[in-house]
């Protein structure tokens, strides 16, 4: 009876990593879907490298920048998958879907806004203690 015992849990163990696999192939397939498809996604990745970039060259803290990145490219993704459903459930314009969709973006830019904000905070002292050398 041990015997069974044990191989039953290297089959629930071998089961939950082939889970595991199907999720992140899947998670992967819509940034893929998000980064053919989403000019806006594409320009927010460049934007992320580059202020993940500036933090190092400036050695400001990372940390706030890997969150702002991170809520912001969160949140497109989500505003994707928004768009491609009501695309799907209602292929002509109709006033919610329009406020969904213009409201789902309004909640990038404002992460967008934020994450400005926080990169003039993070990266003014330092730069502007290099223009005054």
């Amino acid at each position: 009876m041990a015997r069974l015992s044990q191989g039953a849990g290297k089959d629930t163990r071998a089961l939950s990593l082939l889970r595991l696999k199907r999720a992140f192939g899947y998670a992967f397939e819509g940034l893929a879907y998000a980064w053919r498809t989403g000019p806006n996604f594409r320009l927010e990745v460049g934007v992320a490298a580059l202020a993940v970039f500036l933090g190092v060259v400036l050695g400001v803290n990372l940390a706030p920048i890997f969150l702002a990145v991170g809520l912001v490219l969160g949140l497109e993704l989500l505003n994707t998958a928004l768009e491609a459903a009501l695309d799907l459930l209602a292929p002509s314009p109709h006033p919610l879907a329009k406020a969904a969709k213009d409201t789902a973006a309004a909640a990038v830019l404002v992460a967008s806004l934020a994450s400005l904000l926080l990169g003039l905070y993070l990266f003014l002292p330092p730069i502007l203690e290099i223009l005054a050398r």
